[in-house]
């Protein structure tokens, strides 16, 4: 999190990393559900049309934001093991122009991220989930504002959560973070 401040060296590739898992984790349901349509009988749809199927997409949009909130509590608390218990084993990190797997993030960026959790204020925006059917994504803003290893920090921040569906709840998938110094007025 604290360091995609650094720069945009490889914003580019780390974009178009994450399209690629979002097209290949919405497209496998998709497929999977295409080929069993087409080698047996007509079945009923995950989500019912209707009041129910709105709900049930609703309960899902909950419970995606919920994850979300979790890995940020987990990260203000100093909590490591409640950060890395939402993190799928294949996950991905992305920020400051480098790709890290989970196991990668948790010896290198996690004790940081943490501790600029602790240092600075986060006023997070609102969270946006979009869920389609085992696979969700959720994108956000956020403002922070304090001092992180004698440095001021007033920056804005962008981050998307792309989570699977596991039989334990919701599992983070990849994260992606951007942000940048927020433009002072006079």
């Amino acid at each position: 999190m604290h360091g995609s401040l650094r720069g945009t060296v490889g914003g580019a590739a780390a974009r178009a990393a994450v399209l690629i898992l979002i097209a290949a984790l919405a497209a496998s349901p998709a497929r999977a559900s295409a080929q069993a349509r087409a080698s047996s009988p007509p079945s009923r749809p995950s989500a019912p049309p209707g009041p129910a199927g709105r709900a049930t997409e609703a309960a899902d949009s909950v419970a995606v934001a919920a994850a979300v909130e979790r890995y940020h509590r987990g990260l203000a608390a100093g909590d490591s093991a409640a950060a890395l218990v939402l993190l799928a084993p294949d996950a991905v990190v992305l920020e400051s122009g480098e790709a890290e797997t989970r196991a990668e993030y948790a010896s290198h960026h996690l004790p940081a991220d943490i501790e600029f959790a602790r240092a600075v204020s986060r006023s997070p925006g609102p969270v946006r989930v979009v869920v389609r059917g085992d696979a969700a994504w959720a994108t956000s803003t956020s403002a922070s504002r304090g001092s992180f290893r004698g440095r001021a920090i007033d920056a804005q921040g962008v981050e998307l959560m792309v989570l699977s569906r596991e039989p334990g709840g919701w599992a983070i998938r990849a994260i992606h973070w951007s942000s940048r110094s927020r433009k002072r007025t006079p």
